[in-house]
């Protein structure tokens, strides 16, 4: 796995030399501590491995530079050449099903690692207990289907199943490489109380000690899966996770189920476990936090121990807020407490802290409504017209096929999140959505769109989301001067294959709002309508090009 995601174009025959080399290495120094190489730590043996290859340089171009650079700075630095869609990979061809039984019977081992071979180099984030896990399912699936009678069948079901699994692992993969981004990019802080509102949230009944604990080792877990080195990952992970199932008790009654599978499978399923149901008859937290005279006592001898506390107790009662909401919340409590606690009369001074606080509920629970109704009454096209009307005007400095693909990715989150139940869609969809602006601010790094967008790029994590959904037209741009080409049609606009046709409109669309940022919807509605008129009539004549023309 770890040298699959680092040379992600190498063939599984490349890789398995420099494995061979590895555990060979590894017999070596458990019959004799003192041999050469054996005190060199384990990431420093992988890339040493790496940069032994015959023609690096051919195959990976300037990655090969990186290996003149001494450690940690040679792991960034490989780290930074992974492709997240490595387009140079073909799809996965299945081979016919008696194939795949004769060679699960005769060669598992190399079977079971061309699979595990696949999937990483085609996830470089994912990390490796996830991808472990994929591979029991895969062998789960060929252990139940090899002795039937139709093969095929039965795969086909499965193949349903393992699609659905790989769906599974890219998001978690998703999630994971999002993980390591809050970590790298806003520190352990950010990182602690993102977790802590999101364990709080699924074990509700776990007492704070534990959970804090729980969250220390999750960050510790993180910042070694994260570098790369996925021995290291496998079995942190591991610990995690037995040390998780030996109190189940204390956690929660969900992850009984998954704590009785091998240890190969817990750490998917216990990530991918249901929330418990939260304790009966919790206290009301205004008593403490609010009407409680004494606050800044508490408050004040250990700021962050007070507001985790806080995190924990809040986030146990809201299962359906997000994570990111949750750290606004907090987030509002610190600033007000900052505020009242230098101040003669504190407790008249954060009084109505529920009134301030709840204005961040409202915001996010009307945003999720909102694009939920239109998403769900509209559908489709219309939500991403709707969605790219808004982010062109918002930043029209940005590039069609780039407005387009955001526009596509969104729409992906209310595909994926407004289909749910009421109280998972926040959840879901700020989450979704948080990744998606972290993709668009990374890429602004090297690459300024405009002052807005950097602003909301540079704001608190938790406050980003917010920032973009607030922005309006900006203002200072300038719309380039008209150019008819933006703007030609021609006959393939009534031939080409429906999805092409509805991604040519969108980008006509996008293009149009660039050259009219101050566009009214009447006046939209108008030019769409316009649009749609000429295209019925034009794609009906036999010249269809002078007819657009014309038109």
């Amino acid at each position: 796995i770890t040298f699959a995601q680092y040379l992600q174009r190498c063939s599984y025959d490349g890789l398995s030399k420099l494995v061979k080399d590895v555990v060979d290495l590894a017999h070596t120094c458990v019959a004799n501590e003192d041999a050469p190489d054996c005190t060199k730590p384990l990431p420093s043996v992988f890339l040493d491995e790496i940069c032994q290859v015959d023609k690096l340089r051919d195959s990976y171009g300037e990655m090969a530079d990186c290996c003149g650079k001494a450690d940690p700075e040679r792991n960034q630095c490989f780290l930074s050449f992974r492709v997240h869609h490595p387009d140079f990979i073909a799809p996965y061809q299945r081979p016919a099903a008696d194939v795949i039984c004769n060679e699960y019977k005769d060669h598992r081992v190399q079977l079971l690692g061309n699979f595990v071979y696949s999937v990483a180099r085609r996830n470089p984030f994912l990390h490796a207990p996830a991808i472990l896990g994929l591979a029991a399912e895969y062998e789960n699936a060929l252990k139940s289907c090899c002795p039937q009678s139709d093969i095929g069948a039965c795969l086909d079901e499965k193949v349903h199943q393992i699609s659905a699994i790989k769906e599974k692992a890219k998001h978690i993969g998703v999630k994971q490489k999002h993980g390591c981004r809050i970590l790298e990019k806003y520190g352990e802080r950010v990182f602690q109380a993102s977790k802590l509102a999101r364990m709080s949230q699924k074990y509700p009944k776990a007492p704070f000690p534990e959970l804090v604990k729980m969250v220390h080792d999750v960050k510790d877990v993180y910042k070694e899966c994260c570098e790369g080195d996925m021995v290291e990952c496998v079995d942190d992970w591991s610990e995690l996770v037995t040390s998780l199932c030996s109190k189940q008790d204390v956690f929660s009654s969900k992850i009984k189920p998954c704590c009785e599978l091998p240890a190969v499978e817990r750490t998917k399923c216990i990530m991918e476990a249901d929330f418990d149901d939260k304790p009966d008859n919790l206290p009301s937290l205004v008593e403490k936090y609010i009407e409680d005279k004494e606050v800044c006592k508490s408050y004040e001898p250990n700021h962050d121990a007070f507001l985790s506390e806080f995190v924990y107790e809040y986030s146990r009662r809201h299962p359906e807020y997000s994570t990111e909401l949750i750290m606004r919340i907090t987030k509002g409590y610190e600033t007000l407490l900052e505020k009242c606690c230098k101040t003669d009369n504190p407790a008249a001074c954060y009084r109505d802290a529920v009134v301030e606080l709840n204005k961040h509920v409202k915001e996010t629970e009307d945003v999720v409504k909102t694009n939920c109704e239109l998403f769900n009454t509209h559908g489709k096209a219309d939500f991403l017209k709707g969605l790219l009307v808004r982010y062109t005007k918002k930043m029209p400095q940005v590039s069609t096929d780039t407005l387009f693909e955001i526009g596509k990715k969104m729409t992906a989150v209310g595909s994926k999140c407004c289909s749910l139940p009421e109280q998972k869609r926040m959840s879901c969809s700020e989450h979704y959505l948080s990744i998606v602006i972290e993709d668009m601010c990374k890429r602004q790094e090297s690459n300024p769109i405009n002052e807005q967008v950097s602003r909301c790029c540079n704001e608190l994590y938790s406050y980003r989301r917010p920032c973009f959904t607030a922005l309006g037209v900006d203002t200072k741009y300038v719309p380039p001067a008209f150019d008819p080409m933006m703007f030609n049609f021609d006959e393939q606009m009534c031939t080409a294959p429906p999805a092409e046709r509805e991604a040519g409109q969108m980008k006509l669309l996008i293009n149009l709002i660039k050259r009219k940022p101050q566009m009214t919807e009447e006046q939209l509605t108008t030019v769409a309508g316009g649009f749609t008129a000429m295209m019925d009539k034009c794609c009906k004549q036999s010249d269809v090009n002078s007819c657009l023309g014309e038109e």
